[in-house]
C-alpha cells in the first residue's frame, strides 16, 4: 500500500475542507443528500440538543427580555463579525439573573462551524453548529450570564457575533441565528423540586421548579443562598474587562504556534479585592484533534504530507508581566464532524453546543497588579500548533475604597513531561505524561479585614496513542485530571471561606479502517468513550457533575464524504448540588431517539 493512500486512511482529517482560516481543516462531512437509514422523505427538520441540566429560571416567564440579533449567515468567511448595538432591560424592568438564548437553524449542505458572542470585547458564549440535513434542522442554547451582570446592565454597548461561514455549490447551508437576553427577578428565583424527599420523574426535558418563597418550599431556603450557588465565586463581579483581539477578526486571538503569544495591556483598579480569569478556549485545523497527534518524528520518517503532529499534550498557560501564574489543559470537545459525524445526531458531543470555560484565580498575584501601572495578561498554547482559538474575561470585585495587596508567595514551575516515542514505519506507540504543582499566595487588606488568600492546585496528564496495522487502526486512551483548592483565612488564621475543584476528563477513542466493497471506499469502524467530571466544594455550597458518553458506529466513506453507515450514542448526565439532584439518561440509535428519562432523586 503506498504512503499516499494510508495518509487518506491516517484519521478523518485529512481532507482538505476549507473552514474558519486559511489552513485547512480535514473533516468528515455528513452528506444531506445521501438516504440514510433514519431519513423519511419530506420528514420536518430535525431539532439537536446538546444533554445539561436545565437552568434554575427555565418554565418562568422572565421580568422582560430583548431580541438582540436576528440574522442570517451566508458567505462569511474572512469576514469581521455581524455588529449590532446592544439594548439593555428597561430601567422598569426588575432583575437579578440574566439568560442568553442563541437559537439557530438551517437547512442544506453544511459541516460544523464554530461561533462566539460578544458584549465590547467580553466573550458571552462560544458555541459550534450541527451539520445540516435536507429536510433542515434547529437547536436552541441557553446559558446563565448572570456573572456578566455588569456588561449586560450597560447602555451605549456593542454586541458581536462571528459565525464563518461559506456558502457555493456544494455548501448550500445558510445559518438562521436568533439572540435574546431574557431577565428574571430573584423573587421568582427557583430550586429543584428534588429538595423534597422521594420525589422524581421520568421521560422530562424539565426539572420541576418551585419558587423559593413557595409554601411548598419546606426547608425555607434563602435567595442569596440560591444566587450562590450558581457561581463559583460567589456573586458576579463589579467590574468584567476583555482579553481579547480586535473586532476585525472575531476578538478571539488565533494561536498559530506554541511560541505565538498574546497580550493585553490594561491597569486595574485600586478598588479590586478579587479577581478571577475566564478563559474561553476552542481548537482548529492541524490541532482541532491535537489528542491524537503523532510525534514530528513519526510524520517526518514516514514523509507523511500532513501538519498534524507535535505530540498529544496541548496547555492554555496565562502569564503576568510574562510570568506564568496559570494554566488548563482544556476538556477535549468532539465538534459534529468529528470522529464519526453519526454519532452527533440529534445529540451532539458533550460541550459541543455550550464549550467549557476555565476559571483561573489570580487573587494572590493583586500584589503584583495593583501598583497604578499597566501590565501584561498574556496568553500562550503549550506545544501548540495552528490554530487555537482563545481570549479572555477578568472578573474583577471591587470595594468602596483602595486596598493594598502583597504577593507573599509564588510557585508555578514549568509541567514536568515525559515522552516516549516508538515506531516502525507506520506502526507506533506514541506516550506523553506530565504534572504540574503551583503555589500562590497573597494578602489584600480591604473593609472586609486583611485577608490571605492561598491557592494551590496540581496537575496530571497522561496519554498513549497506538497506531496499528499499517496505521490503519489508532486506539487512544488519555487521561486529564486537575485538582485546585483554594483558602481564605484573616490575620488571625482562621478559616473566612475556602473552594475546592477537582476535575477528570478520561477519553477513549478506536478507529479501525478497512477497505471497502466498492472501488475508493473504505469502511471506518469507530468508537468513543469521554467523561466530564467536575466537582465543587464550597463553604456553604457543592456541585458535583458527571457526563459520560458511550458511542460505537461504523461508516462507508468516500473522500471525506459519509456514504452510509450506522451509529449508537449513549449519555448519562448526572448532577448534584444542595439543593437536590438531577439525572438524564439518553440513548440514539442510527439517529433516533430511543430511550429518554429524567430522575430528581439522588443515587443512594
Amino acid at each position: 500500500m503506498k504512503i499516499l493512500d494510508l495518509l487518506l486512511l491516517f484519521l478523518p482529517l485529512f481532507f482538505a475542507i476549507p473552514i474558519q482560516s486559511s489552513s485547512s481543516q480535514p473533516h468528515f462531512l455528513r452528506s444531506s443528500t445521501k438516504t440514510f437509514s433514519n431519513q423519511r422523505s419530506g420528514a420536518a427538520p430535525q431539532q439537536y440538543f446538546e444533554v445539561t441540566h436545565p437552568l434554575p429560571t427555565d418554565d418562568i416567564t422572565p421580568a422582560c427580555s430583548v431580541s438582540v440579533l436576528n440574522h442570517s449567515f451566508g458567505y462569511t468567511y474572512g469576514s469581521p463579525p455581524v455588529t449590532v448595538n446592544y439594548t439593555p432591560p428597561p430601567a422598569t424592568c426588575e432583575w437579578s439573573l440574566a439568560v442568553l438564548e442563541f437559537r439557530a437553524e438551517c437547512k442544506g449542505e453544511q459541516y460544523d462551524r464554530i461561533a462566539g458572542v460578544w458584549i465590547d470585547g467580553v466573550e458571552l458564549l462560544r458555541t459550534s453548529t450541527a451539520q445540516p440535513t435536507e429536510d433542515g434542522i434547529f437547536w436552541s442554547v441557553r446559558k446563565d450570564v448572570t456573572r456578566y451582570s455588569s456588561i449586560i446592565s450597560q447602555p451605549n454597548l456593542t454586541l458581536a457575533v462571528m459565525l464563518e461561514n461559506i456558502v457555493n455549490d456544494e455548501f448550500t447551508g445558510v445559518y438562521h441565528i436568533n439572540i435574546s437576553f431574557l431577565y428574571y427577578s430573584d423573587k421568582v428565583a427557583r430550586v429543584p423540586l428534588s429538595i423534597v424527599p422521594g420525589e422524581s420523574r421520568a421521560n422530562s426535558f424539565n426539572r420541576k421548579l418551585i419558587s423559593i418563597n413557595s409554601p411548598e418550599n419546606e426547608n425555607n431556603l434563602e435567595v442569596g443562598r440560591v444566587l450562590n450557588s450558581l457561581y463559583p465565586y460567589n456573586k458576579p463581579a463589579d467590574l468584567v474587562l476583555p482579553i481579547s483581539g480586535a473586532l476585525d477578526e472575531g476578538f478571539w486571538f488565533r494561536i498559530q504556534d506554541e511560541f505565538h503569544i498574546e497580550t493585553t495591556n490594561l491597569q486595574i483598579s485600586q478598588k479590586t479585592y478579587k479577581a478571577v480569569l475566564e478563559l474561553y478556549v476552542s481548537f482548529h485545523g492541524d490541532d482541532e484533534f491535537w489528542y491524537m497527534n503523532p510525534s514530528d518524528s513519526y510524520v517526518e520518517t514516514n514523509h507523511l504530507a500532513t501538519g498534524r503532529a507535535h505530540g498529544a499534550y496541548r496547555e492554555v498557560l496565562v502569564t503576568i508581566d510574562g510570568q506564568l501564574v496559570g494554566s488548563v489543559i482544556p476538556f477535549p470537545v468532539i465538534f459534529t464532524g468529528g470522529i464519526n459525524p453519526l454519532f452527533w445526531e440529534p445529540v451532539v458531543s458533550i460541550g459541543a453546543f455550550d464549550l467549557p470555560t476555565y476559571d483561573i484565580d489570580l487573587t494572590p498575584f493583586l500584589g503584583l497588579l495593583l501598583d497604578n501601572k499597566k501590565h501584561s495578561i498574556g496568553l500562550q498554547v503549550a506545544d501548540g500548533i495552528s490554530f487555537w482559538l482563545i481570549d479572555a474575561n477578568l472578573h474583577l470585585w471591587l470595594d468602596h475604597t483602595d486596598v493594598n495587596a502583597e504577593t507573599v508567595k509564588y510557585k508555578v514551575p514549568s509541567m514536568q513531561i515525559q515522552r516516549k516515542s516508538e515506531f516502525v514505519l507506520l506502526d507506533g506507540e506514541f506516550e506523553v505524561e506530565g504534572e504540574r504543582s503551583s503555589q500562590a499566595t497573597g494578602w489584600v487588606n480591604s473593609s472586609f479585614g486583611n485577608l490571605k488568600t492561598q491557592c494551590t492546585e496540581k496537575t496530571k496528564f497522561k496519554s498513549k496513542l497506538k497506531f496499528k496495522s499499517e496505521g490503519t487502526k489508532k486506539e487512544l486512551d488519555q487521561q486529564i485530571k486537575r485538582k485546585t483548592k483554594i483558602k481564605i483565612t484573616n490575620e488571625m488564621g482562621q478559616l473566612i471561606g475556602s473552594l475546592e475543584v477537582k476535575i477528570d476528563y478520561p477519553l477513549k477513542i478506536s478507529m479501525d479502517t478497512q477497505p471497502g466493497v466498492d472501488e475508493d471506499t473504505s469502511l471506518m469502524i469507530t468508537k468513543v468513550e469521554q467523561e466530564r467530571s467536575e466537582r465543587f466544594y464550597g463553604e456553604n455550597s457543592s456541585r458535583v457533575l458527571s457526563h459520560k458518553q458511550n458511542c460505537n458506529g461504523s461508516m462507508v466513506v468516500m473522500g471525506n464524504s459519509v456514504l452510509s453507515g450506522s451509529a449508537d450514542n449513549h449519555q448519562n448526565y448526572n448532577y448534584q448540588d444542595e439543593f437536590g439532584c438531577y439525572s438524564r439518561n439518553v440513548g440514539v440509535v442510527d439517529g433516533d431517539v430511543v430511550g429518554d428519562q429524567t430522575f430528581f432523586t439522588c443515587e443512594a
